[in-house]
């Protein structure tokens, strides 16, 4: 079934110190645009995140909102022996300098907090990547799941056009047989009015006639606009990106739709085409929503 190019999904993911949250909003738009949002830490990963969105989304407006909540660093802390020694030695000659006869230990030396270095261990870019890709994956997959409800919403509306398409067009065929051997048969009345005392060839004025009377004929305009609609609704269930395709049918429909009405001699067939171009525009306006 075609997808709406409307949605929403929200994805979370955490992992050791991290916590992603990310949101994602997609509207109509004519091409692909995305607007990714991620905090200044994590800017260097914004082209993976557009490379990821692009491979999940063909057509849209889509916003993503990418923010992460850090719970402590893991460190590791490191001693310098240098300055220790620099403190013992110091420490040492007091001692001897003075007469103190306290013992230098381990509970007077951790107060010198300088001996301690403590580096804080950076998550490498790939293992950061690796955990808001999973919000990123959970994000879209609640994102398409709305654009799937959205789009069978939108392709049952456009079912039930089409099959009132379908029935105006039986209608104006019906209507059509009808009323060609009648317009033949006044057109021919009103030339041999036109024409008379002029000795009319009745096999070239035959001739004449069924040449006027395919010109004026909307049998192939009717196949054509049978098949447009068939193949409308076969696009319809399809998964990919249909939006582009539907909307050229539209065009075409529309084209077979305008020659019949250009080609209409009879009010009901006029007013029949006025009803096609009506149903046409509100199919046109909805597959603008689809991707």
């Amino acid at each position: 079934m075609a997808m709406s190019m409307t949605g929403f999904g929200r994805g979370e993911y955490g992992e050791d110190n991290y916590y992603f949250t990310v949101d994602v909003r997609s509207v109509n738009h004519r091409y692909s645009d995305f607007t990714i949002r991620l905090p200044k830490t994590l800017l260097i990963l914004e082209d993976k995140v557009r490379e990821y969105a692009s491979s999940r989304i063909s057509r849209g407006k889509v916003d993503i909102y990418i923010n992460y909540d850090s719970f402590g660093q893991e460190a590791d802390i490191k001693i310098d022996t240098n300055l220790v020694k620099s403190y013992i030695d110091c420490l040492t000659k007091i001692k001897d300098e003075f007469n103190i006869n306290d013992e230098i230990n381990l509970s007077l030396l951790t107060k010198f907090t300088d001996i301690f270095k403590v580096e804080k261990i950076e998550k490498k870019e790939e293992e950061i990547w690796n955990i808001l890709k999973v919000a990123l994956e959970k994000a879209f997959e609640a994102l398409c799941e709305m654009k799937e409800r959205e789009g069978e919403r939108l392709s049952n509306d456009i079912k039930a056009k089409l099959d009132s398409i379908r029935k105006i067009i039986n209608d104006i065929e019906e209507k059509y047989g009808s009323l060609l051997d009648e317009h033949i048969r006044k057109f021919r009345e009103r030339i041999i009015e036109l024409t008379q005392g002029i000795t009319l060839d009745e096999n070239r004025l035959m001739t004449e006639i069924a040449i006027i009377a395919d010109k004026s004929s909307i049998d192939e305009e009717i196949v054509r606009l049978k098949s447009h609609i068939d193949e409308f609704e076969k696009t319809l269930c399809l998964k990919s990106a249909v939006g582009r395709k539907l909307d050229f049918l539209v065009q075409e429909m529309n084209r077979e739709i305008n020659t019949i009405g250009s080609k209409a001699v009879d009010i009901c067939i006029i007013n029949n085409v006025v009803d096609l171009k009506t149903q046409i525009e509100k199919i046109r306006e909805q597959i603008q929503n689809l991707e």
